[in-house]
């Protein structure tokens, strides 16, 4: 297995001491052909063989004082960096086959139009996710309603949908910027608060010899993962307000080899700025505590692995 920059930590003290000066990554000594890569946020890319897969990659990262006392301002302009998008794009480090859409808030879905432009990708959402990118110009033939349950074929590779849920925060486990809207070009979102959860969804990407399960809040819907096996979970930092979220978790999925650490830097910082945002050292004891046997992966901003 292969790691770069922070790579791979092990549960115990030991391995991450060892493992945190890691350098370029090494060449699988597996089977697999999977590589994992992470861009910030809950933003992945998959890479299966020839084929990339995108979960929710948010590149632009404007500030919005999400982690502040404050919280975010409601009012904060969507605005898309596609000078940033477009300089990955150009020189061949970013590209995708298909974007997986967890949810409709902005630090998930806000730069996806932009990309199903540049790219030609196929998008994955709720009725509401493609409403929202529709009316913020993404081409609507490339766009595939999802709502949970289908699990699709495509060349090298294949995706599981599963119905899922947003985090719950504060004291009454509230989920932000709650609610749907019909399918329509009209009103186009301009501030934060124009881009509502509508629905939540994980993903489960398998190929080249691996799986890969995301989850883009930290919450879940037990009775959709049970029998899941993926070698790798995505695990959000945070789900206070959830009952035992790392255990139930891990157990249901028996255990995965691989938890790697997603939705926990402060994206008010630009990309390449990692800065833990609060949960990353819990969420690192609750799967130490849970199941000790998993290696806790933490990247930097395009870091990436080999499981």
């Amino acid at each position: 297995m292969g790691f770069n920059r922070r790579g791979l930590f092990g549960a115990g003290a030991a391995a991450a001491a060892i493992l945190a000066g890691a350098g370029p990554a090494a060449a699988s000594t597996g089977p697999s052909q999977l590589t994992v890569r992470w861009w910030g946020n809950n933003g992945w890319e998959i890479r299966a063989g020839a084929k990339t897969i995108l979960v929710d990659p948010w590149l632009t990262r404007f500030k919005t004082g999400t982690y502040t006392p404050a919280g975010a301002d409601p009012k904060t302009p969507l605005s898309v960096n596609r000078a940033l998008i477009d300089g990955f794009l150009d020189r061949g480090e970013l590209r995708a086959d298909h974007i997986l859409v967890t949810h409709g808030h902005y630090d998930h879905l806000t730069d996806v139009p932009y990309l199903a432009q540049r790219t030609g990708a196929t998008v994955i959402g709720t009725e509401t996710h493609l409403s929202l990118m529709a009316a913020l110009g993404a081409p609507e033939d490339q766009l595939a309603v999802a709502s949970g349950g289908e699990d699709l074929t495509f060349d090298g590779y294949s995706i599981r949908v599963l119905r899922s849920l947003h985090s719950a925060v504060g004291a009454r486990a509230q989920v932000p910027f709650p609610g749907s809207r019909p399918l329509s070009r009209r009103d186009r979102p301009r501030v934060i608060e124009d881009l509502v959860e509508g629905g939540t969804l994980a993903y489960q990407v398998t190929g080249a010899g691996a799986s890969v399960l995301n989850f883009g809040g930290s919450n879940y819907v037990e009775a959709e993962l049970a029998g899941l096996r993926p070698d790798v979970v995505c695990l959000p930092a945070g789900g206070a307000k959830v009952t035992q979220y790392v255990p139930r978790l891990l157990r249901v999925l028996g255990n995965p080899r691989y938890v790697a650490a997603t939705h926990w830097d402060d994206f008010d910082l630009p990309l390449g700025q990692v800065k833990d945002a609060g949960g990353l050292e819990p969420l690192r004891t609750a799967v130490a505590a849970a199941s000790p046997a998993s290696r806790f992966v933490v990247l930097d901003h395009l870091g990436s692995f080999v499981p």
